[in-house]
């Protein structure tokens, strides 16, 4: 029966049916079961062609099923997919030089997930902590902006101030603590109160809190904060790096650069799990053989996919459309109408508009569905747009008109 139901494939409402039976529910998708996906759009199995605008959150950055990308990884796996890091391969070396270099850095650790990257992250910070900046055993603490999502394992729980991620997970980790997004003064209170500060982990753009873009000069102030305290800096740039917001990372956008880069999502173009921990000599080589790991992280296939997606990237020039698109976007949505959408914001094609009181974001959400574009709402009133960024100018022109028209028509 279940071979019968695979080869003759379920219509949308069967496939929700059978998730609903036998899957968990710890997500809550919107209903639209999808088939097949090409650049900027997906189509579901009853074969309605979509916009995406939410790009896997940004996982999908170069667009759907790219061809050097899907090549890269068809090509390796025929060849060599995994050998753990029992043993060399013949990907994980080049592509820890092209990928330090490419970023400016002198070392890679490399791992599978985002929230595996922010693990990562905070373990190196802790040992470097200890072991370079002579902080007492068990007394290091890592900062974490309010407001802040990294992935939902409990050490990202532990540092969250959404109570959705945290109620009835605890007790939380300890060594973690939480100062305001944005705010300079009180990070350098806490930078003042306690030398035992190891890191400060922070998204230069919000992205799940709803596309918060900080103050002009806040990440200058984070990095100079950092070395007057001698505290290190994470960036976690799993979803606004590698050319979502218009630059290679959001931090280009002030000319500076993190102790510790966390990547993500689109390191693969979404074609695989990758991510990776970029830093000094210091910081990555206090991780010792032993310490930590992955069976999967390093692996061949993810060398050569992550080579493929960056070299996609700067080859198509996917920053600068990425720019010039979001300027275009973000024009057009501040024309909304101002009894529904209260306030526009964003970066590049990393975009969201605020719902106002009173009308349903979620509800707009199946709107823009039924007219032919996908999206997701977050926190109940926020609505983000993040297409591929290789949307072309007639594709934006289309996405635009389904946007304004399907705000229009809750008037």
């Amino acid at each position: 029966m279940i071979r019968n139901s695979l080869k003759r494939g379920l219509s949308s409402a069967e496939l929700f049916e059978t998730e609903a039976a036998f899957g968990a529910t710890n997500y809550a998708p919107i209903r639209c079961a999808i088939k097949r996906a090409e650049g900027v759009y997906m189509w579901d199995v009853e074969d309605k062609r979509y916009f995406d605008f939410l790009s896997a959150y940004s996982a999908v950055n170069q667009g759907h099923c790219h061809p050097k990308i899907i090549d890269a990884a068809v090509q390796q796996m025929k060849t060599l997919h995994l050998t753990s890091r029992a043993f060399f391969n013949d990907q994980l070396g080049p592509y820890s030089e092209f990928v330090t270099k490419f970023f400016g850095y002198d070392r890679i650790l490399p791992m599978n997930t985002g929230v595996e990257g922010g693990e990562t992250a905070c373990k190196i910070a802790r040992k470097w902590a200890y072991e370079v900046k002579g902080v007492e055993a068990d007394q290091a603490e890592i900062i974490f902006a309010a407001e802040n999502f990294w992935g939902r394992t409990l050490a990202a729980c532990s540092s969250s101030t959404d109570p959705t991620c945290f109620t009835n997970f605890g007790p939380k980790m300890p060594g973690f603590s939480i100062v305001p997004y944005n705010d300079l003064a009180a990070l350098e209170e806490r930078f003042k109160a306690n030398p035992n500060i190891a890191a400060f982990m922070v998204e230069p753009i919000q992205g799940e809190a709803g596309v918060v873009v900080p103050d002009d000069g806040y990440l200058r102030g984070v990095r100079a904060l950092c070395d007057k305290y001698n505290v290190l800096w994470i960036a976690d740039e799993v979803q606004t790096g590698l050319a979502r917001t218009g630059k290679m990372l959001a931090v280009d956008y002030e000319n500076v650069k993190p102790d510790l880069l966390i990547l993500g999502k689109a390191l693969s173009g979404g074609v695989y799990p990758v991510s990776a921990v970029l830093g000094s000599h210091e910081t990555i080589l206090s991780i010792r053989p032993g310490e930590h790991g992955s069976t999967y992280g390093g692996n061949p296939v993810a060398c050569a996919v992550a080579k493929a997606s960056l070299e996609v990237l700067v080859d198509e020039d996917l920053a600068g459309n990425a720019y010039r698109k979001g300027e275009v976007l973000r024009k057009e949505l501040s024309a909304l109408p101002e009894e529904i959408v209260s306030l526009v914001r964003g970066r590049g094609l990393l975009n969201a508009i605020v719902i106002n009181e009173g009308y349903d974001a979620t509800e707009i959400c199946y709107k823009l569905k039924d007219n032919g574009l996908l999206a997701k709402p977050t926190h109940g009133h926020i609505i983000r747009f993040a297409p591929p960024l290789v949307i072309n100018d007639e594709q934006l022109t289309e996405c635009i008109d389904i946007i304004d028209s399907t705000v229009r028509s809750f008037l």
